[in-house]
């Protein structure tokens, strides 16, 4: 590590309270800049709902973008001490009816340059297929070592709670049956598990989108993944406090997991258990190098359904464990960020959206300059990321970075408020407390 790094280092809670004060002071100066704006509109619509107009399409997003901004300028990527780990652990591998791509899961894990032992436990949640058969048959072919365990109760999380069961290893690792994983993503992940802080208990990993060439809509998503939820997870992992450990591809302590009942019966039990590791004062990190692939819903009515069950999940974490509920203050104070998320899906979908339709219209009274003014700084951040991506992450892998310019412009001018459409859905059923369904 350079001297210079060392002299001066900053602990994260100081880098986070840099960041919040960044933030206040970039929504403070928004605030001043748009008094003009503010005034125009209190003509049409009144004070209180200008002031509330301008706070969801404004203030608040431009605090959140400021925060996380900052956080990324602060982040510095602690060495790994540990290169070449040789721990010996465990993939579950949770499927049900997954026949068709369970061969090609198992062959990337069988080609894995791990130096430690691998078991793989397929978690078949009463499949009616030939996943298992299919699984036994990849397993033989590429030298993986394999167990079936079967749990006939419908939900993911019964799977993986009975798999977890017959795990003996110090370190499980969760894999989704269409996720792919890089050769070296398990040697990646536990090596930084095992170089982070003794307190760490889990560590997600990256994951990138597998089909993006099918239609607009995956298009989309590999920029979300690549840029949007890995800047998310940079941030919180910088504070120790990574809010979803993703089932489809991250690493936990095994003990940790069976001292907090493992996984729970909820739609977003990935969410849940991270935040209960969390609770009991564990650190949740990400590590950006260790790449999985997955499939990305191809059809809008799956994609809506998959992020309404991700925006119920994030109702059912802050339900389970409440921000304040956190042991450590700092991963309180990251979690409650997540109380923010609803007002600014409030404000994509039933502000922005109506004010871009007026605009496109000639009536720029809810979108209009000032409301433009946080694009800059996204701007900067997907730029910045885009290039930290390439260097440390894809570059380091001999990945390369795929054209994908008409995917960018609508990932920027639509994707965001598809997402909180069907984020308000997601919230509305959890409040509603409407059936749950698992695909």
């Amino acid at each position: 590590m350079p001297d210079g790094y060392r002299r001066f280092y900053l602990t994260v809670a100081v880098k986070f309270a840099i960041a919040v004060a960044f933030a206040v002071l970039w929504t403070g100066l928004a605030l001043w800049f748009s008094l003009p704006w503010i005034v125009d509109l209190s003509r049409d619509i009144g004070a209180p709902a200008a002031w509330i107009i301008v706070a969801l399409v404004a203030y608040l997003p431009g605090y959140v973008v400021a925060l996380m901004a900052m956080s990324l300028i602060l982040d510095r990527q602690p060495p790994r001490t540990v290169n070449n780990p040789t721990s010996p652990l465990t993939i579950i591998v949770a499927a049900r009816n997954e026949e068709s791509g369970m061969a090609e899961t198992i062959r990337c894990i069988g080609q894995s340059d791990y130096a430690g032992d691998v078991t793989v436990i397929l978690a078949d949640n009463g499949s009616t297929d030939a996943t298992a058969e299919v699984a036994v048959r990849a397993a033989a072919e590429f030298g993986v070592s394999l167990a079936v365990a079967y749990e006939s109760r419908p939900g993911k999380s019964y799977a993986l709670n009975t798999a977890l069961q017959l795990v003996e290893t110090p370190y499980v690792i969760t894999v989704d049956a269409d996720t792919l994983l890089h050769r070296e993503a398990l040697r990646r992940l536990i090596s930084r598990l095992e170089s982070a802080p003794a307190a760490t208990v889990a560590v997600a990993g990256t994951v990138l989108v597998r089909n993006s060439r099918t239609n607009l809509l995956t298009r989309m998503q590999e920029w979300d993944y690549f840029l949007g939820i890995a800047a998310v997870k940079r941030m919180q992992g910088m504070y120790q406090a990574t809010l979803v450990a993703q089932g489809a591809f991250s690493v936990y302590r095994t003990e940790q997991m069976r001292a907090i009942g493992g996984w729970p019966d909820a739609i977003g039990e990935d969410i849940v258990v991270t935040w209960k590791l969390l609770e009991q004062g564990g650190r949740v990190i990400f590590e950006p190098t260790a790449v999985a692939f997955t499939d990305a819903p191809a059809r809008v009515v799956l994609f809506m359904r998959q992020r309404a069950r991700w925006a119920r999940g994030m109702f059912e974490g802050i339900r389970s464990v409440p921000p304040w509920r956190q042991r450590r203050r700092l991963a309180g104070m990251i979690a409650a960020i997540n109380l923010l998320i609803p007002l600014l899906d409030i404000g994509y979908a039933l502000i922005w959206l109506p004010g871009l339709v007026l605009f496109v219209f000639g009536y720029p009274a809810i979108v209009s300059a000032w409301a433009l003014t946080v694009i800059p700084m996204t701007l900067v951040i997907y730029g910045a990321l885009r290039h930290y991506q390439r260097r440390w992450v894809f570059g380091p892998l001999g990945l390369g970075v795929r054209r994908n310019l008409t995917g960018y412009v609508a990932f920027l001018v639509l994707y965001q408020v598809l997402c909180s459409t069907a984020s308000i859905a997601g919230y509305a059923q959890f409040l509603a407390g409407t059936s749950r369904r698992w695909k």
